[in-house]
């Protein structure tokens, strides 16, 4: 017993001063692997305020989120997403909505992310286990790097009636029937493994 609560000092330890570097009010989930050649078994994962913004820097892949900004109904979440440098490797980052449990083990959420290759993923978690609604799928709408490495996407889901619309720099890039997805709860943002990304102008705008 004694053994397991210094276990738990230990990980609420090395936990705040990352929570602590968070917008106020946001609450992150770190990405965890038993494998050593995963680049999410590994403890760096830097979290910086920036005005209104932050920015990720990793390390492992995180989920971030407001309890506040739930939404549910007819709704737009928006951000705008700089990539300061590219990834050694294609890496997804973007938005999460319908989310609830993501503290727990139940996490369940869906997401829209936009990588370096010029490519986009919509995809669905329950806990551990992700499925594809849209596997990465190249648009011109999306921006790469240019040529000093870093590139601006503003990443939109519109939920509206019965259709989900997938939208990037004002495009939208995909859609789905609102069954495919769920849309309901928690919306925030996540960044995939090695990546530097600045977050901006963060909003859910209810309707």
């Amino acid at each position: 017993m004694l053994r397991r609560f210094f276990l738990f000092a230990l990980i609420t330890c090395l936990a705040t001063p990352l929570l602590a570097q968070t917008p106020q009010g946001w609450r992150m989930r770190v990405d965890r692997s038993q494998n050593a050649e995963d680049p999410d078994d590994r403890p760096d994962l830097h979290v910086v305020t920036k005005g209104k913004g932050f920015q990720v820097t990793g390390g492992p892949a995180g989920t971030f989120w407001n309890q506040a900004q739930a939404a549910s109904g007819n709704y737009t979440a928006k951000a705008v997403f700089t990539l300061m440098k590219p990834s050694s490797h294609t890496n997804y980052y973007g938005l999460i909505f319908g989310g609830s449990g993501l503290e727990g083990a139940e996490q369940a959420y869906t997401y829209f992310l936009v990588a370096q290759n010029g490519s986009y993923i919509v995809r669905n978690r329950t806990g551990e286990k992700v499925a594809d609604v849209r596997g990465g799928t190249p648009h011109a709408a999306i921006k790469q790097p240019d040529a000093s490495g870093r590139s601006v996407n503003a990443v939109e889901v519109r939920v509206a009636g019965d259709t989900v619309s997938y939208v990037v720099n004002g495009m939208v890039v995909h859609t789905t029937p609102r069954s495919a997805v769920k849309t309901d709860g928690i919306v925030g943002v996540r960044v995939n493994h090695q990546l530097d990304v600045m977050v901006d102008g963060f909003e859910v705008q209810k309707q």
